[in-house]
């Protein structure tokens, strides 16, 4: 946990904060409960998760239908050495591909499962990578934040990688048990007493633990 004074990290049973002094009883009343939370059977999940998969065809629809439409004009203008129906073939190969994508995943939310597990380990490396500037290419250096989950039943790892964002990395901690919600595809910490933030499991924004439902999405925060 970490001192809602001045940020600084705090051991498990500290009653002050070693930087600035202040008390820290008030800060862990002003956490989360312990316990997974029931209201993840609340209907605004459902309704979130369906407008989600009909956005996401809806999209997929839009896109695919202006890749046929893009190729077959760049086949009739012979936009880079294209010709009809070869333009056409390729516009429908890319919209399909779009449509493959969203089908992919939506039946990946349909089929995935409730499950909880444990934080295992937490990772800060180095990494580079390379961002095109014009002709060339550019190597951009990034901190890669991770989270290792291991499922308790069979004890497959899950890994959370954040590119140059430590929020993730800092929300969880080495030992906490978590609960990954099926559908959702997201994970809910059993103890969230000390917590000042906590994630909407349906958007995941980042949301201050005293509210009752995200700003952004509606759905009710499981603290």
């Amino acid at each position: 946990m970490y001192c809602k004074t001045c940020d600084s990290a705090l051991p498990p049973q500290a009653s002050f904060c070693s930087a600035c002094g202040s008390p820290v009883a008030e800060q862990r009343l002003a956490g989360g409960g312990v316990g997974y939370s029931p209201l993840i059977n609340d209907p605004a999940f459902t309704r979130y998760l369906k407008n989600t998969n009909r956005f996401a065809g809806l999209f997929a629809v839009l896109l695919a239908f202006a890749a046929v439409v893009g190729f077959t004009l760049a086949g009739k203008f012979h936009v880079d050495g294209i010709s009809n129906p070869t333009g056409f073939y390729i516009g429908l190969g890319v919209g399909c591909m779009f449509l493959l994508i969203a089908l992919l995943t939506t039946l990946g939310r349909k089929s995935s499962r409730t499950w909880d597990g444990i934080v295992v380990d937490k990772t800060i490396q180095k990494r580079t990578r390379q961002v095109q500037s014009g002709d060339d290419y550019d190597t951009r250096h990034y901190l890669e934040y991770t989270v290792l989950i291991q499922q308790a039943a069979g004890g497959k790892l899950h890994r959370l990688a954040v590119a140059d964002d430590d929020t993730l990395y800092r929300y969880y901690q080495v030992g906490d048990h978590v609960r990954h919600h099926a559908g959702l595809n997201s994970y809910e910490k059993y103890d969230k007493s000390a917590d000042r933030v906590i994630f909407c499991n349906a958007c995941a924004t980042l949301c201050d633990i005293e509210l009752d439902h995200c700003p952004r999405c509606g759905c009710p925060l499981l603290k």
